[in-house]
């Protein structure tokens, strides 16, 4: 019983954090939840976002912006990349606007300065901690 209560606890614990897909795992964000910074700039760096595993809002599309415009709706073991002009851009991660079930009745922002240089790629992860919810994190390459 006390084996059971024990592994129940951590259960318990880890239940909602999510994990760090494998890259073989990953696929790419369909081409119709993609929708910017997909063509080509001169002078552009690329944004790289990859969702992490996990049960806690798995069955939710979460808003990928940048400079607070929609440019994907990322689902649980997805990633995109983006074609961003080179500066100072602001990152982040909200509810989707175009979800009109209780997914999208959720209250989420979470933004990052990133600065973007000319051929260079960030890397950034979307995860979900017990403490804090969801974020987006910078990932080294």
């Amino acid at each position: 019983m006390r084996l059971i209560l024990a592994l129940t606890s951590l259960l318990s614990l880890t239940a909602c954090s999510s994990w760090h897909a494998d890259p073989e795992d990953v696929v790419p964000v369909p081409a119709d939840r993609v929708l910017a910074y997909q063509e080509p700039l001169q002078g552009a760096g690329e944004v790289v976002v990859t969702r992490d595993f996990g049960w806690r809002g798995g069955g939710c599309y979460i808003a990928l912006m940048i400079d607070r415009e929609l440019a994907a709706r990322v689902h649980v073991g997805e990633e995109v990349r983006l074609q961003v002009p080179a500066g100072q851009r602001i990152v982040s991660i909200g509810v989707d606007p175009m979800d009109d079930t209780l997914c999208g009745k959720l209250s989420l922002r979470r933004e990052k300065l990133a600065q973007v240089e000319a051929g260079q790629t960030l890397n950034y992860r979307i995860i979900v901690d017990n403490q804090i919810g969801f974020d987006i994190v910078p990932q080294k390459p």
